[in-house]
C-alpha cells in the first residue's frame, strides 16, 4: 500500500511539475505595439477605436485616410498607412507632453502605404525615438523652431531613418531663437550602439533636407542605387553630410541612381501634389510658404566647418516631461517588461527540472 501511494504520489509530483513547466513555456503573450495611442486632442488605451480620418485597428498598426488635425502619439512601436492626404499638427493643449511635435512616437515608426502625410511642429515635425522607416509613400516633416530656444530643432529627429520603397521624404528645420540649432535630419539622438543608431539609409528613394546647422545631422550612413545631387560631392562626414571640401551641406537632396523622370518633369517631382516639395515651398501648390518662417535660413558651407559640428546631445533632454526611457533601435527585441519576465520564467524552469530529476529520482 506504501509502494502504491508512493507511485499515486510521484504521478501527482510529475504531472505538477509538467502542468507548471507548460505554463512557463507558453508564457503570457506581448503584442508589439503602442499600449496607448494619443490622437486628435484624445489618449485612448485599447485599439479598436477610430474617428475622421484614423483607425486603430490593433497595437501597433494605424490607418490615416485624409486625417487632417492635432498631433499623433503612441508609447511603442507603430506602424502607419498611409492613405490620401494626411496631415498632423502641433496639438494646442498645453498639458500633454507632444505639444511641440506633430507626430511622437516612442519606439520605432514605419510609415508606408500609397498616401502621403505632412507633420509640422514647433521643435519637430516628426519625432521617433527608434528607427524611422518611410517605405514608399511621401513625408514632409518641418518644425519652424517657435518659441524654441537653447535645443535642437529638427524637421526630422529620430536614432535612425530609412527611405526605400520609392519613398519620398522632404524634412525640413528653422529656428531663430537662442541657442537653437536647425537641421532638416537629425539622428544624433540615439547612443551610438549597434549598427543603426545614427545612420541614414536611402534605398531607390529620395530625401531632400534643409537646415542652417546642416541638411543631415548623423553619424554615418549608405546609399544603395541612389546617389547625391547636393552638396556637390556628397559624402558622410564625421557628424553629418559633407561636400567634397568636408564642409557641412545646409541643403542635402538625394535621389535614385537611374531616375526616369514623369512626363513635364526633369528628375524629380516638380509639380504641386506629386512627391515632396522642395523646402520651404507650400506642399499643397508648390509655390513659396505665406509664412517665412517656413523658409530655413541655409548657413553658406563655408561657414561651417565638418570638424565643428555640434557635440552629440540626446535630444531627448529637450522634452523634460516625458520620463519614458528611450526604445531599443531593434525592432525584434523584447520590451523592458518582457526581461524581468523572462529571466523569472528561466529561474522557475531550472526550478522545475530540478524538481523533476528529484522526482524521477523518488
Amino acid at each position: 500500500m506504501f509502494a502504491a501511494a508512493f507511485h499515486t504520489s510521484r504521478r501527482y509530483i510529475l504531472f505538477t511539475v509538467m502542468a507548471c513547466l507548460c505554463v512557463l513555456l507558453g508564457g503570457p503573450s506581448y503584442a508589439a505595439g503602442a499600449e496607448s495611442l494619443f490622437i486628435a486632442g484624445a489618449t485612448y488605451y485599447e485599439p479598436g477605436v477610430s474617428g475622421p480620418g484614423w483607425a486603430w485597428a490593433d497595437a501597433d498598426h494605424l490607418d490615416l485616410n485624409g486625417y487632417t488635425g492635432e498631433a499623433i502619439g503612441a508609447d511603442d512601436d507603430l506602424v502607419v498607412t498611409l492613405t490620401g492626404q494626411n496631415t498632423v499638427v502641433e496639438t494646442s493643449a498645453l498639458d500633454v507632453d507632444i505639444s511641440r511635435c506633430g507626430m511622437e512616437v516612442w519606439g520605432n515608426l514605419t510609415l508606408l502605404g500609397t498616401g502621403s502625410l505632412t507633420a509640422t511642429g514647433s521643435q519637430c515635425g516628426i519625432y521617433v525615438s527608434g528607427t524611422l522607416a518611410v517605405d514608399g509613400c511621401k513625408v514632409d516633416a518641418r518644425a519652424d523652431g517657435g518659441g524654441i530656444a537653447d535645443a535642437q530643432v529638427a524637421g526630422v529627429f529620430a536614432d535612425s531613418l530609412a527611405v526605400r520603397g520609392d519613398g519620398r521624404v522632404v524634412a525640413a528645420g528653422a529656428g531663430s531663437g537662442a541657442g537653437v540649432l536647425a537641421y532638416g535630419v537629425c539622428l544624433l539622438g540615439g547612443a551610438p550602439v549597434g549598427g543603426a543608431a545614427g545612420q541614414l539609409a536611402v534605398d531607390a528613394s529620395w530625401l531632400d533636407a534643409s537646415g542652417a546647422e546642416g541638411g543631415v545631422a548623423c553619424l554615418g550612413g549608405s546609399l544603395a542605387s541612389a546617389r547625391f545631387v547636393a552638396p556637390a560631392g556628397g559624402a558622410f562626414g564625421a557628424g553629418g553630410v559633407v561636400d567634397a571640401d568636408g564642409y557641412v551641406a545646409a541643403h542635402v537632396t538625394i535621389e535614385p541612381v537611374d531616375t526616369t523622370a514623369p512626363a513635364g518633369e526633369t528628375g524629380g517631382p516638380d509639380a504641386p501634389g506629386d512627391g515632396p516639395s522642395a523646402p520651404g515651398t507650400d506642399p499643397a501648390n508648390g509655390k513659396p510658404a505665406a509664412d517665412p518662417s517656413a523658409n530655413p535660413t541655409q548657413k553658406p558651407a563655408a561657414a561651417t566647418k565638418a570638424v565643428t559640428t555640434p557635440t552629440v546631445t540626446d535630444t531627448t533632454a529637450a522634452k523634460a516631461s516625458r520620463p519614458k526611457a528611450t526604445t531599443a533601435t531593434t525592432v525584434s527585441l523584447p520590451k523592458a517588461g518582457d526581461n524581468c519576465w523572462i529571466a523569472a520564467s528561466l529561474t522557475l524552469i531550472f526550478l522545475g527540472i530540478a524538481l523533476l530529476c528529484a522526482a524521477i529520482r523518488c
